[in-house]
């Protein structure tokens, strides 16, 4: 496989998965983005935790959710349990137009 190839098929997958998430984004109440992942969900949960040492970090609970990820098969999840020591981002789908994922 070429560059090109592998390029032409990456836009491809990538052209694919905004189009599934523009035809279920109005399923969800939520949008959440951590430091890897892109989900919409209809509940999510933050837990603030912190380590022995005083470290904070966060636990985000997510359940009947949908990944913004180009290599899974499947983008619906029933649970999501994502743990990161970066801030999570949470917006409500019912107080505008959805975001727009890049």
């Amino acid at each position: 496989m070429s560059t090109e190839d592998l390029e032409r098929y990456e836009t491809e997958v990538e052209l694919a998965l905004y189009r599934e998430y523009r035809d279920v984004v109005g399923q969800f109440a939520h949008v959440v983005e951590t430091e890897r992942r892109f989900y919409l969900t209809n509940n999510v949960d933050v837990v603030v935790r912190s380590t022995d040492g005083g470290e904070v970090f966060f636990e985000v609970n997510m359940s009947d959710a949908w990944v913004w990820d180009m290599y899974r098969q499947a983008r619906f999840v029933k649970r999501v349990r994502v743990l990161t020591f970066k801030d999570v981002n949470i917006e409500d789908l019912s107080k505008g137009e959805p975001p727009v994922h890049e």
